[in-house]
């Protein structure tokens, strides 16, 4: 089994990314884990607090059942994957069944800020592109699916997106193997990418 980690900032194009790498490979030789399906569960807290949730902290995510659930995985075992409403800023009574794949890629914002996380990784990749593009993107993205206007978005933005990004998510682009420039229309280094995945299959 492959591990690989898959970091960037929000809108960077790490989905865009996992996608093309994804394509590469048989569908059933290749399962993705989004870092989004693993923040906290919050039945404790009122729908204000709910709101008033940092998503781009790394105090959001639920680390020890992401990493059990890693773990198990490269020992064979299926996990029950949760999911997340950004909508009522918690986790659905669904869950997804991830059974062990050849190839596993762990997606989100800060997939490479653990090192317990790392350890377990064959393959670390940090997708940086502008960060102007990257707001575009998050604008499009929230107003567009998570009903926010963009006046919303881009008060997140500035008081909250951009100084986690230098402080949580930018740091961890040293511990990356490969750094993707442009995200998903970095045909090159994603084609890079493929057949080194191709080559320790």
């Amino acid at each position: 089994m492959i591990i690989i980690g898959i970091a960037g900032g929000t809108g960077c194009g790490k989905t865009t990314v996992v996608k093309k790498i994804a394509e590469t490979l048989p569908p059933d030789n290749v399962a993705v884990i989004p870092l989004d399906s693993y923040y906290n569960q919050t039945d404790d807290l009122t729908p204000e607090q709910r709101r008033q949730i940092n998503f781009d902290h790394p105090n959001a995510f639920d680390w020890d059942l992401l990493f059990e659930h890693i773990s198990m995985l490269k020992n064979g075992k299926a996990v029950e994957q949760p999911t997340y409403s950004y909508v009522i800023s918690n986790r659905l009574k669904e869950t997804i069944h991830i059974e062990p794949k050849p190839v596993m890629i762990v997606e989100g914002i800060m997939s490479l800020i653990k090192k317990e996380l790392r350890d377990l990784m064959d393959l670390k990749i940090f997708v940086d592109t502008d960060s102007d593009e990257r707001l575009i993107r998050i604008i499009k993205r929230d107003v567009l699916e998570r009903g926010r206007t963009a006046e919303m978005v881009m008060e997140r933005y500035v008081n909250v997106l951009k100084p986690m990004h230098l402080e949580f998510i930018e740091p961890t682009k040293r511990y990356a193997d490969i750094i993707i420039p442009q995200g998903g229309d970095n045909e090159k280094g994603i084609s890079i990418i493929k057949k080194y995945i191709l080559s320790i299959q």
